[in-house]
């Protein structure tokens, strides 16, 4: 990168601040243009920040915090969405005179983040590996780890910087290229899309809905309580990450999710015979969101940090990113008209899609728990059979898959 990470976090809050301007504005100009743009700027913002955010997390955790330290990127997402959907009740705020001002709170966070990222130090692998900049990168060690002792992960990053000396500059389409790196992409990008085409944005944003004909009263308390399951369970991930790993909560939240869509198309489908239906296609939904909150909503942004090392992380996160935000637009697009054509039963395609992403998972996706970057790296190289016997041992590899018989 160009700029330093914390910089570019920086500089993203200016989309932010222009954001909240045209939308925050728009009415008060009677103009749906500058709606439409404010939402098209903070959707750039919010792309640019899903990709900063966790890869500078991931870049100054400690290997045995990596993984619980990235979920509080989802953490933060969901405690968002919990807010908008609170200050989105029309007795609050959801109403035609305060609209404008509830879209321009994208601003707050912004405002927030630019008094309390300059006190956030640089990324330390980013010192020492781009900017051969050793003893930034220690000083920096020493207070995020709160102790001198920092010479095993300077060590660390000593080893991945000479192997990134005989790596040419890793670009996108040198990804996909590289026997190397091409593995790892796939590995990504299916993680991102398992996360946006598990259903759960279509579950968000029609959840409304589901509830009005599942027959709730007042079913835009249903849609909060959704999103308090949803904040509670990102909280019961980030605690258990580490203890159970990544896989296996992908794995359990993938099949969990499945098996709520089913109860909840059968729930659906049989509304109109069974008027207790109603309760179980709304504990139904409740499943639904638990499990994708247990595995597939924080862990595919956090994980793609891991998959890389310093050289084509950068590449390998805006590639993820694009097509989690692709697949993101795809299901609020299509989703309404879907579901015009499948009724109750439009729940069945994310079933098949989740079961389909589950058996990748399963077969594909690494255990990353407790590895260093350059061990997870080591692993796919020695996969694409390039280096064994320089990089890794023949059976580190299969540990790395998950065939370790303490996961």
């Amino acid at each position: 990168m160009l700029l330093r990470m914390k910089n570019s976090m920086l500089m993203a809050n200016v989309l932010a601040f222009i954001a909240a301007v045209f939308m925050g504005f728009s009415k008060l100009a009677a103009s749906f243009e500058m709606l439409i743009i404010g939402r098209f700027i903070v959707g750039l913002y919010s792309g640019l920040s899903t990709g900063f955010v966790p890869m500078y997390v991931e870049e100054i955790s400690p290997t045995s915090l990596r993984g619980a330290l990235g979920t509080l990127h989802q953490l933060g997402v969901v405690v968002g969405i919990l807010m908008a959907q609170i200050f989105g009740i029309e007795s609050i705020m959801g109403n035609a005179s305060l609209w404008p001002l509830l879209l321009s709170f994208t601003l707050l966070p912004a405002l927030l983040q630019c008094a309390l990222l300059p006190f956030c130090p640089e990324s330390p692998r980013y010192l020492l590996i781009d900017c051969n900049e050793e003893s930034k990168a220690c000083s920096v060690l020493m207070k995020l780890r709160a102790t001198d002792d920092v010479n095993a992960d300077i060590q660390e990053m000593r080893q991945e910087s000479q192997k990134m000396m005989r790596e040419k500059k890793v670009t996108i389409p040198e990804l996909f290229r590289s026997s190397v790196y091409r593995q790892p992409i796939f590995v990504a990008i299916v993680l991102q899309l398992s996360q946006q085409l598990s259903g759960i944005n279509a579950v968000f944003y029609y959840s409304t809905g589901i509830f009005e004909r599942a027959g709730v009263s007042q079913p835009v308390y249903a849609t909060i309580g959704a999103g308090v399951v949803n904040t509670a369970f990102t909280l019961v991930s980030l605690f258990v990450v580490e203890r159970m790993g990544r896989r296996p909560l992908q794995l359990i939240g993938l099949m969990g999710m499945a098996v709520s869509a089913v109860f909840l198309t059968v729930a659906m489908a049989l509304l109109d015979q069974f008027g207790w239906m109603s309760y179980v296609s709304v504990v139904a939904t409740f499943c639904f969101v638990a499990f994708f909150e247990i595995g597939p909503g924080p862990i595919p942004w956090f994980i793609v940090a891991e998959l890389f090392s310093q050289g084509p992380r950068p590449a390998a996160i805006a590639v993820a990113g694009f097509c989690n935000w692709s697949a993101n637009f795809l299901v609020a697009m299509c989703f309404q008209y879907v579901e015009q054509l499948c009724g109750p039963y439009v729940f069945i395609i994310f079933t098949v899609l989740l079961l389909g992403f589950f058996i990748f998972t399963y077969f594909k996706v690494p255990e990353t728990k407790g590895r260093t970057f350059d061990e997870i790296a080591a692993g796919f190289r020695h996969s694409a059979g390039q280096g064994a016997d320089k990089y890794s041992a023949p059976e580190e590899f299969n540990t790395l898959r998950g065939d370790d018989p303490d996961l």
